[in-house]
């Protein structure tokens, strides 16, 4: 696959230095200029000012400059305008409005985590001692940027830019609803979903664990409930546990562990989804907050302003 990875997000809200704070504590390591980095990914968010909160900018990892001439070839074949410099390519999906960057960027290398033994029916892997995570006192740090959840009025055209165009291969779908979609061996590093307005559902980070997702979420809720959205739970589509907190600007946030890996996609067959197990496996039951966040009228007007 041409395309490896998700390189960066750049998020638009009306409080930078609230949300800022706010990431810092889900587990990113500030830099300079509101720009944050994850533990293998390094800088892979930007927080600037916008009157509303959304996505403004996606990045995407390529191999090499050939691999752009390809995206901007298919991106012409489908009638979408590109903008292209020896190192990167840009051109704004219309469905969700987001400007889309590819650039010639290096592969994540990321070191396993040290297996945890586990004590389980007919068995004591871990013996005679206490579980390994309970004793875990460093702060959770995400590992990297796994995937972004967006809001499109025009999914057949968001589908058609990202599939056709981009270059993502489709894992799953909700029919008529939502694509799950991947540009690496992820099961999926984007979801473009019908909406009524544009909008940023959320951004997702990947963390070694269930228990780290546990303590991360923990620590944020210990010092503000109100910040808790859905979790913990798991996934059906892609298998991962989940927990989704709230960032001040109103974006959801989610740690994820153990989700499904595509290495071959000949051994692949995406399927429709069109049950309850197009939102979760198991968990707690999905909140109404979820599916239509508290702000999307607000939004709504907000973007018929612009």
């Amino acid at each position: 696959m041409a395309l490896h990875r998700l390189t960066s997000v750049c998020i638009g809200v009306p409080n930078v230095a609230e949300t800022a704070t706010y990431y810092e504590e889900f587990g990113l390591t500030r830099l300079d200029d509101n720009r944050f980095a994850t533990a293998d990914g390094g800088e892979q968010l930007r927080i600037v000012h916008s009157p509303r909160r959304r996505l403004i900018e996606l990045g995407i990892g390529v191999n090499d400059p050939d691999d752009l001439d390809s995206v901007a070839a298919r991106l012409a074949a489908v009638d979408v305008a590109a903008q292209r410099t020896p190192a990167a390519l840009a051109a704004v999906d219309p469905g969700t409005g987001v400007r889309v960057v590819l650039s010639v960027a290096d592969p994540i290398a990321q070191a396993a985590a040290p297996a945890t033994a586990q004590n389980a029916p007919g068995r004591t892997d871990r013996g005679t001692a206490r579980g390994e995570p309970i004793g875990r006192e460093n702060a959770v740090r995400p590992r990297k940027l796994g995937h972004v959840v967006l809001g499109s009025t025009d999914l057949e055209s968001s589908e058609k830019f990202f599939i056709q165009g981009v270059g993502f291969k489709v894992s799953d779908t909700i029919g008529g609803a939502a694509s799950f979609l991947r540009c690496s061996t992820d099961h999926h590093n984007l979801l473009v979903q019908t909406a009524p307005v544009p909008f940023l559902h959320h951004t997702s980070w990947q963390v070694d664990d269930v228990d780290e997702i546990g303590r991360g979420a923990t620590a944020l809720l210990n010092n503000d409930p109100s910040r808790h959205v859905w979790g913990l739970g798991r996934h059906h589509i892609g298998s991962n546990f989940f927990w989704y907190l709230k960032d001040p600007a109103g974006n959801f946030s989610e740690y994820y562990a153990d989700m499904d890996c595509i290495v071959d996609d000949q051994l692949w067959d995406p399927e429709v989804w069109n049950d309850i197990r197009a939102l979760y496996s198991w968990g707690p039951p999905v909140p109404g907050s979820f599916l239509a966040p508290d702000d999307l009228a607000e939004l709504m007007v907000a973007s018929h302003q612009q």
